[in-house]
């Protein structure tokens, strides 16, 4: 009896009462299970509590709406309608999903997640109060953020446990225009004001967040990133130097692991360390990279032709010549800065200013997955060698999730996507939150969302999108699922271990300020007048040629 449908069964019309207070009846539970209950709501009961001025009890027996039934004990559970349907006699047919349990006493009661005791049928339900809302989602005790306003209300604030929600990741999902970029400059600005020297490193595909986070940390861009290319693994480098498939890519694999581990081998630190591997962040030469190429190009006893090492050799004197790639390529940026990036990607002197913006926008499309790859593992990488230090969590969060950690369809197994999942999958021992936004989670990796120990649900219309995320998230939230297609813009529905239980939440208004620049543009208003025409396009023309803003 795991779940039941709702249908018409005969039952007697509850004794209509007024509805001042939670002790009013307006239905009895007719069957239980471990997760849910069918009810019996009275038509009568309902309508009266119609006329509360009480939004929360003005509510009651809608789609979505709290009640809570009797239990043993003098305990009640907290409880969610999903479906309801009208028996002839004017009763509701309602099917329930169990939330928590609490108990009143002379101090307000306590409320806690799950259920230990089970109503039996017969046990009488009641409307919810917004004073017993506002217990119930009182984050006293615990570090909170408040990000909105519990639905029906407008006054029961909208909590966030701040470890929770960072300690087992979250993911932000919702079709494009319902306020998804908004709600996300919205919570990061909260965990700002709650943890002014955290440490958040964000990767902006759009250059939308900049704008949003100027007085709060430092965006990063082509302009000012200089992340140096020796920070690659051999992974990143066979991506990023290597054009080929299947057995030529092997050969020239090879090759580039034996020249790489060499260009390496000459630097002094090389000399200190005693032992490097082709994975070892060690500053080295682009020229000498070229130049052991070239060598082994020569050599007579050469096992193949020398189209490897001209394919090679081709593509390094690419990367360098061309001024897209001189973020990463430029010939400045061979010193060895890791301790200086590090301390400058990862806020680690952030004074206040806790966040850093990575704006990909102006990246090459052709070496954007590796750029965030980089990143990615350096994260990853830090927190794995700095145990034993000082703990420093970091939050990784990704916009566009789904570009970086796409199903095996999409993926192709780039380093990014493995990276991206391994911090899904082990980041939290090693204290990495990983924030996922995408306005397509059916395109994300399959077991990277069931991951995200919380999940904030805005609007989605595609159904493969609503059926994945109804997988990956737990059964109480089912009726909550359903309303999904239904919210309105700046609306969500949060569950997981970042809340106390399952709510409905109208996100809270964000200045204009600290907005991200990603409003849609009012065709009605900018077409009403001409072009500017000349000089704007002559602008435009020379950053499109420049390749930079």
């Amino acid at each position: 009896m795991s779940e039941f449908s709702p249908q018409p069964w005969p039952v007697a019309a509850l004794t209509p009462v007024p509805v001042e207070g939670l002790a009013h009846t307006v239905g009895t539970v007719q069957a239980i299970s471990g997760a849910q209950a069918r009810l019996v709501l009275d038509g009568i009961a309902l309508a009266a509590c119609g006329g509360s001025a009480d939004p929360a009890i003005a509510m009651a027996g809608q789609v979505g709406s709290a009640i809570r039934i009797a239990a043993p004990d003098g305990a009640w559970l907290l409880a969610s309608l999903r479906d309801l349907e009208q028996a002839a006699d004017g009763s509701v047919c309602a099917i329930a999903d169990l939330l928590g349990e609490g108990i009143d006493d002379a101090a307000g009661g306590t409320f806690r997640r799950g259920v230990t005791r089970y109503p039996l049928p017969g046990s009488t339900v009641h409307p919810v109060a917004t004073a017993q809302l506002a217990r119930i989602y009182d984050p006293a005790g615990r570090v909170a953020i408040t990000v909105g306003t519990v639905h029906p209300t407008a006054t029961v604030g909208a909590g966030l446990f701040i470890d929770a929600l960072l300690g087992k990741h979250f993911a932000l999902l919702g079709s494009t225009g319902t306020g998804k970029s908004t709600a996300a400059a919205l919570i990061l600005h909260r965990i700002c004001d709650a943890a002014p020297h955290g440490h958040v490193v964000m990767v902006d595909p759009h250059g939308e967040y900049g704008a949003a986070f100027q007085d709060r940390g430092m965006v990063l861009d082509v302009g000012n990133l200089q992340l140096p290319y020796w920070l690659m693994n051999f992974a990143e480098h066979c991506e990023v130097f290597l054009t080929t498939t299947g057995n030529d890519r092997q050969e020239d694999a090879d090759i580039l692991a034996r020249c790489l581990l060499a260009a390496r081998g000459k630097n002094r630190l090389a000399a200190e360390i005693g032992r490097i591997t082709v994975d070892s962040p060690v500053p080295y030469l682009l020229s000498d990279l070229l130049r052991l190429v070239n060598d082994e190009m020569g050599q007579l006893d050469k096992a193949s032709s020398s189209a490897p090492f001209l394919r090679i050799r081709s593509k390094i004197d690419e990367l360098k010549g061309d001024p897209r790639y001189q973020f990463m390529f430029s010939g400045m940026l061979v010193a060895d800065t890791m301790a200086e990036l590090i301390a400058r990607l990862f806020r680690m002197d952030g004074a206040g200013r806790p966040i850093t913006i990575i704006d990909v926008s102006g990246v090459p499309s052709d070496i954007t997955a590796t750029v965030v790859a980089v990143l990615s593992r350096m994260v990853f990488d830090h927190a794995i060698w700095s145990r034993g230090e000082a703990v420093r969590p970091i939050l990784l969060v990704c916009e566009e999730a789904h570009r970086y950690v796409p199903g095996d369809r999409q993926s192709g197994g780039s380093s990014v996507s493995d990276v991206l999942g391994r911090i899904a999958k082990e980041g939290r021992k090693y204290g990495i939150a990983l924030g996922l936004i995408t306005q397509r989670p059916s395109d994300l990796a399959e077991g990277v969302l069931s991951q995200c120990g919380t999940i904030i649900a805005m609007r989605l219309n595609n159904e493969r999108d609503q059926a994945f995320v109804r997988s990956a998230m737990p059964e109480g939230a089912r009726g909550f699922l359903d309303a999904i297609p239904a919210l309105r813009n700046r609306e969500a529905i949060i569950c997981g271990e970042g809340v106390a239980v399952p709510m409905r939440v109208s996100f809270a208004d964000l200045e204009e300020h600290r907005r991200p620049a990603s409003a849609d543009p009012l065709f009605s208003a900018l077409w009403q007048h001409p072009a500017e025409g000349g000089q704007a396009i002559a602008r435009t023309v020379r950053r499109w040629r420049a390749q930079g803003r």
